[in-house]
């Protein structure tokens, strides 16, 4: 995510980059190198802010350090942009909001499926079947080799279930504008590789107060399956849309970065029958052409945070959406560890 988003500040003329700063000198200098090799690398992020003094500040960290280094920012006055999830727990989450408005600094959230098309209309297609919905959505990734690293170094602060379900319990908490009232959760340790405590597989039920419901369930590592790995499905009275990702479903695709948001088309299915109890319609395909790869809609996100800075954006809902979602999957995770379902 970060070599991402600095290729979009680096394409971006709003923007220009004062420094790199990595834990690894090697990947930073990998980063610098394939930018062209002319920006300051730091391994400190006070000493970077010190010597720097930029005015925003990326942070594409693991969720254990963005509280401390989101607040630094914002004491040296700069507007954050923050991967998500916001933060490990609530309670720090909340305190990034409160220290975004107490400076009057814009706070910016990677919720990356708010910036792709076909997602955006996949939301509006949901929100025209009636009510309750219920939404069928998951995301598990096969890995092995660097990507599995990756995830064991992520699981040793986070599980997939917090850090991917804010994506979805977001998308399902935009279909529904409805309160969510309660949620209970699944999970389990299917590896021996991550610390004690840890699991690499979840999955949550939410209600909601409109009735409507959802699912989201998520695993990584070398031993989860590649059939089925991919479903985004929302069903209501009136019928149901699914995003069809012939090339997110393929085999060996799952730990496939940009696969994760390729959606390809949507199919609308129509509910009502005719007198002899047929289907009156036809289902629908709907193509849509604005399809952005993972680095494209990392560059529109960096254009909405420009925007955000530039003409003030009022960002209130942004990072309240930002709690919601954060609340949601860490009462799973909850629930999971409690055996009990979580009133909200």
């Amino acid at each position: 995510m970060g070599r991402s988003h600095a290729l979009a500040y680096h394409r971006l003329p709003g923007f220009e980059i004062c420094g790199i700063v990595t834990r690894s000198p090697e990947s930073r200098a990998a980063l610098n190198k394939e930018l062209g090799g002319a920006y300051p690398e730091f391994a400190d992020f006070q000493e970077a802010l010190k010597v720097s003094k930029p005015d925003a500040v990326s942070i594409s960290t693991y969720p254990d350090t963005h509280a401390a280094f989101a607040e630094a920012a914002f004491d040296a006055g700069c507007h954050v942009f923050i991967e998500k999830p916001l933060a490990e727990t609530v309670v720090a989450a909340e305190r990034i909001v409160a220290k975004a408005r107490a400076t009057n600094r814009k706070l910016v959230i990677g919720y990356i499926l708010r910036h792709h098309p076909s997602w955006i209309k996949f939301i509006e297609v949901a929100q025209t079947l009636g009510k309750p919905l219920v939404m069928r959505m998951n995301l598990n990734q096969q890995s092995s080799e660097s990507n599995w690293d990756t995830h064991k170094n992520l699981m040793s602060s986070i599980s997939p279930i917090v850090d991917c379900g804010v994506h979805y319990v977001d998308v399902m908490c935009q279909m529904t504008r409805s309160k969510p009232i309660r949620v209970s959760g699944i999970g389990a340790r299917l590896t021996d590789e991550l610390p004690e405590g840890k699991i690499n597989y979840g999955a949550l039920q939410v209600t909601f107060e409109d009735g409507s419901v959802g699912w989201y369930e998520a695993g990584w590592g070398p031993m989860m399956s590649e059939v089925a790995f991919f479903v985004k499905d929302v069903v209501g009275p009136k019928g149901c849309v699914s995003i069809v990702a012939d090339k997110a479903a393929a085999e060996g695709q799952s730990a496939n970065v940009d696969a994760h948001t390729q959606t390809q088309a949507l199919r609308i299915h129509h509910s009502e029958l005719d007198a002899e109890g047929k289907f009156a319609r036809a289902d629908d395909t709907l193509r849509l052409d604005d399809e952005p790869d993972h680095d494209g809609l990392c560059h529109r996100e960096q254009e909405f945070f420009l925007n955000a800075i530039r003409n003030d954006t009022d960002l209130s809902d942004h990072m309240d959406d930002a709690i919601a979602s954060m609340r949601i999957v860490v009462a799973a995770d909850e629930s999971f560890r409690t055996g009990k379902t979580i009133d909200l």
